[in-house]
């Protein structure tokens, strides 16, 4: 492993150098790493996920020192049973003692005191508050949900249906961690079918896996450390199990490819495994620096969430590229050949790693023929995928839009809906006042629940609960379902005539409205203002690396427009399905609407550090085969017929790893993992494999232009090519190369 150059060829030297401390070294860090678990992860709380004015309103209960608790309902109905009957009455009564037995709950309202009986007289409300807030009650309700559910079952006639903040929060969490276990039986059995077939061997299609699984377990530990300065949330699980497992696996089957490639090119095992850390291995190390850098951008948002999905990527990604570079290589000296080992006989000879697909050869002999009429027809293609993105709607969803419509959770928010108009969404008034008992504060709330209920879209019963810390909160029903039309509509009269015509004439105080209809607007409000910072930080960062990594304006500049193309395909093909509900039903989707608002700026983070992944290969290899003399159009050619097969291997496995997330039952991760699978394929193919070959022939020269006075831009462009392995340490020559058929410039031409 003599003559290594750059870091990852170093690296990678050093392990098979060091085999069992890099091995050891590796299983010791995923065990520590996991035992972050044991200290716990800190998940963010309202304060942590508060915006705008709706985050003001968690500040100010928060600095006084006044928890939120969870407020909860039992919704009790018979198509029989009035209200007034005493079998309703003894199924309530029975409900409410159920309730009062669990220590977590601090107080019961009874439906005949607070007067929540519905207008046909055959449905109440039970309602009751935890002791703790949304996140922490949702661990602990469950026995309450059981205690509720035992005690009705005593009254056939009665049925009782549970709903509130903690139980959404529950339904919510116990849904997608089921949904993640599912995920993950189906996405390992998939990955490794698929690279049984690309390498035919059992060994060999196991080590990325292996790989992949044991990165992303030594990432979660990292992310339950890293909670404790940027809080987590169950968003970032999903994000870093689907990432976790897409990267690792690719990046090894990468860098596993390239050695094989060599083994198979004649070259000795310590040579293969050389020139597969400084070529494969470098561009691991480069795709891993663009996705971190462009899932750092999600730190400029300000959103909680943002912040806790660019924690999980950033450390699904560091741990794969580390494991790809440091373990892999180790792994791979000591198995040598053996890596082979356990050949598939029903999938038949596997064709040598060299062997050029038919396929292959054929498209790209056609795009490099007629490059001018290839990009035409697929920027064409493109676009008219990303035509539907002009008419893209976004919004907030609540749990009750993001769960399947059969969820108990979401059954019971409909028929409260139904029989309580404006109970299943509530708005809370946050006051800050001197004096919370004072006479003006008490005409202000009368005033206040006058024009509520004059306004039509804010409903009684209205609860006011002052505090001694000079606090008063005020809950009012308000219409729609939380994130809809009719639930702004409330929101913005609350906000912009209600609010300010009570309190507003009260002199030092202090009034913010929160929500979930109002988190939800200040959401979007805060995303609108992150958009251009967030584009901006990760165009700039990524078009500098790719500046840096090849030394060309033409390549760099190429890369930023083809990852926009895809990202604008993908936000169309999202906006087809989820919105417009074209082919819907294909992927198991409850229902047609606008798509989750952190969606967009999501997807076009991470697919701009994934997508690097495919152009950084394809590119160095074309590059590769240009330094070593050929011309722009063979080296092109050569690149792509070299790289087709593992690129199409790494693409099956994202695109089958995403399109497992978009079969699960949450709407925004189904969404997610649509529009991933989508611009992880149209990558692979239209973009890879016709418009970049198309647009760099038809440049020609121009790709390697770099001005003179950008000389001084670090250079990492450094590659090396098999066909410049000097002998092994070990002193054994090297086999004859297999010589690639490509052009050769004359000396004028490689000066240019």
């Amino acid at each position: 492993m003599a003559a290594n150059h750059g870091i990852a060829a170093k690296i990678g030297g050093w392990s098979a150098r060091h085999r069992k401390a890099a091995v050891f070294g590796w299983l010791l860090f995923v065990v520590i790493a996991s035992m972050g678990g044991a200290l716990g992860t800190v998940q963010s709380d309202d304060v942590d996920n508060g915006v705008g004015e709706s985050g003001r309103a968690a500040r100010i209960l928060a600095d006084a020192g006044i928890k939120a608790p969870a407020q909860e309902v039992v919704l009790l109905s018979s198509p029989d049973l009035s209200a007034d009957s005493a079998q309703f009455k003894s199924a309530v009564a029975d409900v409410e003692s159920a309730v009062k037995s669990s220590d977590q709950v601090a107080a019961v309202r009874s439906p005949y005191e607070t007067g929540a009986i519905s207008k046909d007289g055959h449905a109440v409300l039970v309602g009751y508050t935890m002791k703790e807030g949304r996140q922490e009650a949702a661990k602990t309700i469950g026995e309450v949900l059981d205690s509720v559910t035992a005690a009705a079952a005593g009254h056939k006639d009665v049925k009782a249906e549970l709903y509130g903040e903690a139980t959404a929060q529950k339904s919510l969490t116990d849904t997608t961690n089921e949904d993640l276990a599912g995920a993950e039986y189906a996405a390992v059995p998939l990955a490794l079918g698929i690279l049984l077939v690309a390498f035919g061997a059992l060994v060999a299609s196991v080590l990325p896996v292996v790989l992949a699984l044991t990165a992303t377990a030594g990432a979660y530990g990292l992310l339950a450390f890293s909670s404790h300065l940027i809080p987590s949330d169950i968003n970032a699980n999903v994000v870093l199990m689907l990432v976790g497992l897409a990267v690792g696996v690719d990046y090894s089957l990468f860098y596993l490819r390239r050695e094989r490639e060599e083994r198979a090119a004649g070259r000795s095992a310590d040579d293969a495994l050389r020139i597969a850390a400084a070529t494969s291995g470098r561009a691991v190390v480069v795709s891993g620096i663009t996705v971190v850098l462009a899932m750092s951008g999600m730190f400029l948002t300000g959103i909680a969430t943002f912040k806790a999905m660019g924690a999980a990527s950033i450390a699904a990604v560091v741990v794969a590229v580390a494991g790809s570079v440091t373990v892999l290589p180790a792994l791979l000296s000591m198995l040598g050949d053996r890596v082979e080992k356990g050949r598939v006989p029903l999938l038949g000879r596997r064709r040598s790693a060299n062997e050029d697909s038919r396929f292959w050869r054929v498209l790209s002999d056609k795009v490099l023929r007629f490059p001018l009429a290839a990009a035409a027809i697929a920027t064409v293609a493109l676009l008219g995928l990303a035509a539907p993105v002009l008419h893209m709607e976004t919004a907030m969803p609540s749990v009750t839009q993001d769960l399947d419509p059969d969820t108990p959770f979401v059954q019971a928010a409909s028929h409260i809906d139904k029989e309580f108009t404006g109970n299943a969404t509530t708005a809370k008034i946050v006051v800050a006042t001197a004096d919370a008992d004072s006479g003006e504060v008490t005409r202000a709330i009368d005033e206040f629940k006058t024009k509520a209920i004059a306004s039509g879209k804010l409903f009684d019963p209205i609860e006011v609960t002052r505090h001694r810390q000079g606090v008063v909160e005020i809950e009012v029903p308000m219409a729609g379902r939380g994130a809809d039309g009719p639930s702004v509509a409330a929101l913005n009269v609350l906000r912009d005539s209600v609010v300010p015509q009570t309190f507003g004439a009260v002199k030092g105080t202090e009034t913010a409205v929160t929500g979930v209809t109002a988190q939800s607007v200040d959401f979007n409000s805060q995303l609108k203002r992150s958009v251009v910072p967030v584009l901006a930080f990760v165009l700039v960062l990524a078009f500098l690396l790719m500046l840096t990594t090849f030394r060309s304006l033409a390549i760099a500049a190429t890369a930023m427009v083809l990852n926009l193309l895809s990202v604008g395909a993908a936000y169309g093909v999202l906006t087809l399905v989820f919105q417009d509900g074209v082919g819907l039903s294909l992927t198991g989707g409850h229902s047609s609407g606008p798509i989750a608002s952190w969606l967009p700026l999501f997807l076009f983070v991470i697919l701009f550090g994934l997508s690097m992944d495919y152009h950084v290969f394809v590119v160095s290899r074309i590059r590769e085969a240009y330094d070593r003399g050929a011309d722009t159009r063979s080296a092109i050619a050569h690149g792509l017929r070299s790289t087709a097969g593992v690129i199409t291997a790494a693409a099956l496995i994202m695109v089958g790893v995403f399109a497992v997330f978009a079969t699960l039952s949450v709407q925004s991760i189904k969404q997610m993992g649509v529009g991933l699978a989508v611009a992880v394929l149209l990558d692979a193919t239209i973009i890879r494999a016709v418009l970049l070959p198309a647009v760099m022939a038809l440049l020609g020269n121009a790709n390697w232009y770099l001005p003179r006075w950008l000389s001084w831009l670090p250079d990492l462009s450094h590659s090396e090519s098999g066909d410049e392995a000097p002998a092994p340490a070990s002193g054994k020559q090297s086999a004859p190369v297999a010589a690639q058929p490509v052009a050769i410039r004359s000396p004028k031409e490689m000066t240019q």
